[in-house]
């Protein structure tokens, strides 16, 4: 009899190839996801005069280095377009799959894999890049890996892992109205600790995450990372097969049917063990907002900036101490009220048709105080946005309306926060210089930010929301 067994472990037995006698494992590898930054990896296949194994399983995305300014415009940094022209020529040469700056599908790396159906329950997928574990939200093993690791795909299409731990997040109740999944994802983060998952794999369960929307769960698995996991995964069910169901690479008609049947095995078993379990109540999730330059630094937006004197420890104070002497902020004052400069809605993480309309539901009829910028995460969900008037709505309140990629959330595409300024992002990380030299921000859901721009300040979104 087969003992119990996780979603994690079903996917990563059905891949598993063989195992090595320090107990790594050879995976065969799906989906295969490269962008601009995996460069260096072709340049190895080169280097060895070897071709990619299976073009048919590898995609290429522009993103990270694309512009989000008119695409009648070049692209002003050589180096940038260098890159971006490097994986054109990249698959071209090697005849995969290229979603380049004029491809009606181009758009984030890990929003296009979903929406073009290249995501599937029980497949494993990887790209060169942390938050690949976006993509577990649809019952994917998928995990970010280096360029050594890419370049092995690339020739092998299979991969050494180590097998990692497995845990198990359980969220009970429902989140409250102006309450998100980023919401939750920085109240779990701010609970377990920014390494509090390291060596795990995690999985999402519970009624609050079963009632999010797909896109709630991409963002909810997205930031796994930042809890220092790989791998994010929920298990897929009705609302996941319903959201794949007519995506250009997914299965269809029959071949669809009989993939669900298969899908449906996919959950956990009751009796599967984990090697740690947490729970939370959706209920208690407030608003949340960091304060400082990592991600357990979220606190209710109706809380107060923290004391280094309170800290339990020299090490914690000192780290407190420094963290908010780059955020400029007071020990003991609030955080909503805090100024701010500018502000940033889009990113792998909030760059969704569902995040916009987040934004736009606060921001209509209104105008920004400050200025900023909304990048929709695809083409796809760009041209939905605007056939709902969503563009207008950011427009006419002042912010500048700006074609997909990964935008202000990287700082590396001409989208960055001037030194010293303040920043209210819904991006995936606050460390500093991420979104430019000497940049502040803080990290907060699409509704947060609208109510930001409108307040100049940060502001709880359940005091901004039309009636």
């Amino acid at each position: 009899m087969i003992a119990p067994r996780t979603l994690f472990d079903k996917i990563w037995d059905a891949h598993a190839i063989l195992a090595a006698p320090d107990g790594t494992t050879l995976l065969w590898i799906d989906r295969h996801l490269v962008h601009e930054g995996s460069f260096h990896a072709f340049a190895m296949l080169d280097r060895d005069a070897r071709q990619v194994a299976r073009p048919d399983l590898t995609f290429g995305v522009a993103d990270h280095y694309v512009p989000s300014h008119s695409r009648a415009l070049p692209v002003a940094d050589p180096e940038a377009a260098g890159l971006i022209a490097r994986l054109a020529a990249n698959a071209a040469r090697h005849g995969f799959d290229h979603m380049g700056m004029d491809d009606p599908r181009q758009g984030i790396v890990h929003v296009v894999g979903p929406e073009q159906g290249i995501t599937l329950p029980g497949l494993t997928l990887v790209c060169g890049d942390s938050h690949t574990a976006t993509h577990g939200a649809l019952g994917a093993l998928a995990f970010g890996i280096g360029a050594s690791e890419v370049a092995h795909v690339l020739a092998t299409q299979t991969l050494w892992q180590a097998r990692p731990k497995r845990m198990r997040i359980s969220i009970d109740g429902r989140l409250a109205a102006q309450v998100s999944a980023k919401d939750l994802i920085l109240a779990i983060i701010a609970r377990i600790g920014a390494s509090g998952a390291v060596g795990f794999a995690i999985e999402f369960a519970g009624p609050a995450v079963r009632a999010l929307s797909m896109e709630a769960r991409m963002t909810l698995c997205n930031m796994a990372i930042e809890a220092g996991s790989r791998t994010g995964m929920i298990a897929p069910d009705d609302t996941t097969f319903a959201w794949i169901a007519g995506r250009a690479r997914a299965p269809h008609r029959a071949a669809f049917d009989a993939a669900v049947a298969d899908w449906r095995a996919l959950a956990t078993d009751p009796a599967a063990m984990f090697d740690r379990e947490v729970r939370l109540d959706g209920a208690s999730v407030a608003p949340m907002v960091t304060w400082g330059t990592t991600l357990d630094t979220a606190l209710p937006v109706d809380a107060r900036v923290p004391d280094p004197a309170d800290a339990p420890d020299a090490a914690s104070r000192q780290r407190m101490a420094e963290q908010l002497a780059y955020m400029d902020l007071i020990p003991g004052a609030p955080l909503a009220g805090t100024k701010i400069d500018q502000v940033f809605i889009g990113s792998c993480t909030n760059g969704r048709i569902e995040d916009l309309r987040a934004a736009a539901a606060i921001l209509r009829g209104r105008r920004a105080a400050v200025p900023g910028r909304v990048v929709p995460g695809s083409v796809p969900i760009q041209r939905a946005a605007e056939a709902e008037g969503l563009d207008r709505v950011f427009i006419d309140s002042g912010l500048t309306w700006g074609e997909p990629g990964c935008s202000m959330c990287t700082g590396i595409n001409g989208d960055y926060v001037a030194p010293g300024a303040r920043c209210a992002a819904t991006s995936n990380r606050n460390f500093a210089g991420r979104q430019g030299q000497g940049a502040r921000t803080h990290l907060m859901s699409p509704a947060m930010a609208a109510a930001a721009a409108i307040a100049g300040a940060l502001v709880d979104p359940r005091q901004e929301a039309h009636p």
